[in-house]
């Protein structure tokens, strides 16, 4: 068990990110007394920044903490996955994301995805027999790797956390911390 007051959660996203499913994550976790640091690959515009999407257009720059090559997974209780279309899509073609997310899965943690993020678990060997939602757009994605997908605003599968869009943040961060608080959820397996 992990009090939220002593939690360190990753945030993980590149140029792209859906503004909202990074900033409202940040904010409300960091409210909740958790520390929370944002890493991005090197790989994005601007060295110090990534850049957000909101809605139809670029929107603000969020400040970057640490470089993906940096992040050890053991220093973190949880790992935030802002969608978007662009960030996950970009993130998935980054080997050290991949290997940063399967760390947090097999390693039980808290693993959270929002809209197109969960696009990363599908990419990690994450989805196969588990209950996930995403944004509607990439439900046959989610089903065509194995998972059973549910429209619904939160879906928790063994500490794994998805929702759909922005309208689901509330929902989405009140179940992270809840899942943090609970602990350890064992190791995962993934599919190859």
């Amino acid at each position: 068990m992990t009090d939220i007051r002593q939690a360190k959660i990753l945030i993980l996203a590149t140029d792209g990110f859906e503004e909202s499913e990074l900033t409202v994550p940040q904010a409300k976790l960091a409210e909740a007394g958790a520390t929370v640091t944002v890493a991005a690959p090197q790989s994005r515009e601007s060295e110090g920044t990534i850049r957000g999407w909101d809605k139809t257009d670029w929107g603000k720059e969020v400040a970057v903490d640490l470089d993906l090559d940096r992040v050890d997974p053991a220093a973190y209780d949880a790992l935030v996955l802002p969608g978007g279309q662009i960030n996950p899509d970009k993130l998935r073609l980054e080997p050290k994301a991949l290997a940063v997310i399967k760390s947090f899965l097999t390693s039980g943690k808290v693993v959270a995805a929002i809209c197109h993020a969960p696009w990363l678990l599908i990419e990690a060997g994450a989805a196969k027999g588990r209950d996930l939602t995403s944004f509607a757009s990439i439900r046959t994605d989610v089903i065509n790797a194995g998972g059973r997908w549910h429209d619904k605003e939160v879906v928790t599968d063994q500490g794994i956390v998805t929702s759909r869009s922005p309208e689901d943040l509330d929902a989405f961060c009140a179940k992270i911390v809840e899942e943090i608080q609970e602990g350890s959820h064992g190791s995962r397996q993934l599919a190859d």
